[in-house]
Protein backbone atom coordinates (compact mmCIF):
# COMPACT_ATOMS: atom_id res chain seq x y z
CA UNK A 1 0.00 0.00 0.00
CA UNK A 2 2.88 2.56 0.47
CA UNK A 3 4.75 1.29 -2.62
CA UNK A 4 1.27 2.24 -4.79
CA UNK A 5 1.34 5.63 -2.72
CA UNK A 6 4.77 6.29 -3.03
CA UNK A 7 4.14 6.18 -6.90
CA UNK A 8 1.33 7.70 -7.02
CA UNK A 9 3.28 11.01 -5.18
CA UNK A 10 5.79 10.77 -7.68
CA UNK A 11 3.67 10.27 -10.62
CA UNK A 12 1.61 13.08 -9.43
CA UNK A 13 5.36 15.27 -9.09
CA UNK A 14 5.20 14.66 -13.00
CA UNK A 15 2.23 15.25 -13.74
CA UNK A 16 2.54 18.71 -11.82
CA UNK A 17 6.51 19.44 -13.92
CA UNK A 18 4.61 19.03 -17.54
CA UNK A 19 1.52 21.10 -16.76
CA UNK A 20 3.89 24.26 -15.25
CA UNK A 21 5.79 23.52 -18.51
CA UNK A 22 2.96 23.71 -20.53
CA UNK A 23 2.27 27.10 -20.50
CA UNK A 24 5.51 28.43 -21.52
CA UNK A 25 3.89 28.13 -25.14
CA UNK A 26 0.99 30.61 -24.95
CA UNK A 27 1.17 34.03 -25.55
CA UNK A 28 1.20 35.26 -22.24
CA UNK A 29 3.43 37.87 -20.80
CA UNK A 30 6.99 36.04 -19.50
CA UNK A 31 5.62 37.17 -15.83
CA UNK A 32 2.92 35.15 -16.06
CA UNK A 33 4.71 32.13 -17.96
CA UNK A 34 7.19 32.53 -14.88
CA UNK A 35 4.81 32.04 -12.29
CA UNK A 36 3.20 29.09 -13.26
CA UNK A 37 5.77 27.55 -14.31
CA UNK A 38 7.79 27.98 -10.63
CA UNK A 39 4.88 26.95 -9.11
CA UNK A 40 3.98 24.12 -10.77
CA UNK A 41 7.69 23.26 -10.43
CA UNK A 42 7.80 23.71 -6.28
CA UNK A 43 4.74 21.16 -6.20
CA UNK A 44 6.03 18.74 -8.13
CA UNK A 45 9.15 18.80 -6.79
CA UNK A 46 7.67 18.51 -3.34
CA UNK A 47 5.29 15.85 -3.89
CA UNK A 48 7.93 13.68 -5.39
CA UNK A 49 10.01 14.19 -2.49
CA UNK A 50 7.21 13.56 -0.17
CA UNK A 51 6.82 10.24 -2.38
CA UNK A 52 11.11 9.35 -1.76
CA UNK A 53 9.44 9.88 1.99
CA UNK A 54 7.54 6.95 1.96
CA UNK A 55 9.72 4.73 0.14
CA UNK A 56 12.82 5.48 1.96
CA UNK A 57 12.01 6.77 5.26
CA UNK A 58 15.01 5.87 7.12
CA UNK A 59 16.54 9.17 5.53
CA UNK A 60 13.45 11.41 6.49
CA UNK A 61 16.01 14.42 7.86
CA UNK A 62 17.51 14.68 4.27
CA UNK A 63 13.97 14.37 2.86
CA UNK A 64 12.95 17.17 5.03
CA UNK A 65 15.60 19.13 4.79
CA UNK A 66 14.98 19.08 1.20
CA UNK A 67 11.12 19.75 1.40
CA UNK A 68 12.19 22.62 3.46
CA UNK A 69 15.08 24.02 0.97
CA UNK A 70 12.36 23.54 -2.19
CA UNK A 71 9.73 25.85 -0.47
CA UNK A 72 11.86 29.10 0.87
CA UNK A 73 14.68 28.62 -2.03
CA UNK A 74 11.46 28.88 -4.65
CA UNK A 75 9.78 31.70 -3.08
CA UNK A 76 12.97 33.73 -2.97
CA UNK A 77 13.36 33.47 -6.11
CA UNK A 78 10.21 34.10 -7.19
CA UNK A 79 10.50 37.53 -5.78
CA UNK A 80 13.92 37.91 -7.17
CA UNK A 81 12.63 37.05 -10.71
CA UNK A 82 9.83 39.91 -9.77
CA UNK A 83 12.22 42.67 -8.77
CA UNK A 84 14.43 41.90 -12.06
CA UNK A 85 11.50 42.75 -13.97
CA UNK A 86 10.45 45.53 -12.47
CA UNK A 87 11.95 49.49 -12.47
CA UNK A 88 11.94 51.53 -9.65
CA UNK A 89 8.73 52.66 -9.62
CA UNK A 90 7.42 48.98 -9.46
CA UNK A 91 6.07 48.68 -13.52
CA UNK A 92 7.18 45.64 -15.53
CA UNK A 93 10.24 46.61 -17.72
CA UNK A 94 9.34 45.99 -21.79
CA UNK A 95 12.10 44.44 -23.64
CA UNK A 96 10.87 44.96 -27.03
CA UNK A 97 9.20 42.38 -29.28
Amino acid sequence: MVNILSYGCIVLGLVFWFWGTWPLLGRRSVLYKLHGLSVADTLGSMTIVVGLLLRIPQEWPLLVLALISLAIWNTVLGYVLAYCVTDDGGQEVSHGG
